[in-house]
């Protein structure tokens, strides 16, 4: 699964934590110059479990490209059921697709019960354990802030995640039960997940899958980055931002130069599964 000629690419999607960004933390300089500098070639879409307020945090602050290319610039905070575009020098919600109060409420108090029967309630988390998103409740073992570190150790085999899921989805029938990031459980709507945001990209660019590129760092098959793949997404893993980096820098070089696709994309689910 690999592009012709540049002229297929219409967009690079790319994860945000330990991808732009070291996770929860802002996305180093080199690496936005190489975006801004990707984004002077085709469109780019940023695509997270987090919220528009991780996005400014760790990617946007100190990120400058110029009008015309911030134009091609395509934020998906949670998963795709929000959407922003920069307009008129600052950046527009186009549409959220938030929970109702009792879908909140009802997340909420059953993520917490089964984290304390199950011995996973922190009691000195770094930062909030359970947080809105809107269209997102997110469940962080260690908080919300907790270091790249501690998150790594807590659940390295990710049983711990697994078991908490086990136990809410039952208790959350209507709702999406998943697991997020190192420490994280997301709940949304059914049918939630990064394919469904990058479903909606492709009806505002109005482009086929097929003129994709997915770039994220849990494209195996517990990640959360797994389900764009699993849509028949070309896709490329990376191990932390100076991978993506390199990839990022490999991509505009070949977009400016034409010739082979310089990088090897995961190989089509069906042959993978055959």
């Amino acid at each position: 699964m690999s592009f012709t000629s540049p002229a297929e690419l219409a967009a690079v999607v790319f994860d945000l934590d330990d991808t732009l960004a070291p996770s929860k933390s802002t996305m180093d300089p080199a690496m936005s110059d190489a975006l801004a500098r990707l984004l002077e070639r085709t469109a780019v879409c940023i695509i997270s479990g987090g919220r528009f307020e991780q996005f400014q945090a760790q990617a946007l602050r100190s990120f400058s490209a110029p009008e015309d290319a911030m134009d091609r610039l395509h934020l998906m905070p949670t998963c795709g059921t929000r959407y922003y575009r920069w307009e008129s020098g600052d950046w527009s919600l186009q549409y959220a697709e938030d929970l109702t109060d009792d879908e909140k409420s009802r997340t909420i108090a059953t993520l917490e019960a089964g984290a304390r029967e199950l011995g996973l309630w922190e009691p000195e988390p770094w930062g909030d354990i359970i947080e809105d998103r809107g269209s997102q409740i997110t469940f962080s073992a260690l908080g919300q802030q907790a270091p790249v570190e501690a998150k790594t150790a807590w659940d390295p085999d990710g049983s711990k995640k697994r078991a908490l899921g086990a136990w809410a989805a039952p208790r959350l029938p209507d709702l999406e039960v998943r697991g997020g990031g190192s420490t994280s459980i997301d709940v949304t709507r059914k049918g939630i997940d990064k394919a469904y945001g990058v479903g909606k990209l492709l009806a505002q660019l109005g482009v086929a899958k097929e003129n994709l590129l997915f770039i994220g760092d849990r494209l195996d098959e517990a990640g959360n980055d797994y389900p764009v793949y699993e849509f028949g997404v070309a896709s490329i893993p990376v191990h932390g931002w100076r991978d993506t980096l390199a990839t990022v820098t490999a991509v505009s070089d070949w977009i400016e130069a034409g010739g082979p696709f310089p990088l090897e994309t995961m190989p089509p689910l069906a042959q993978v599964r055959q």
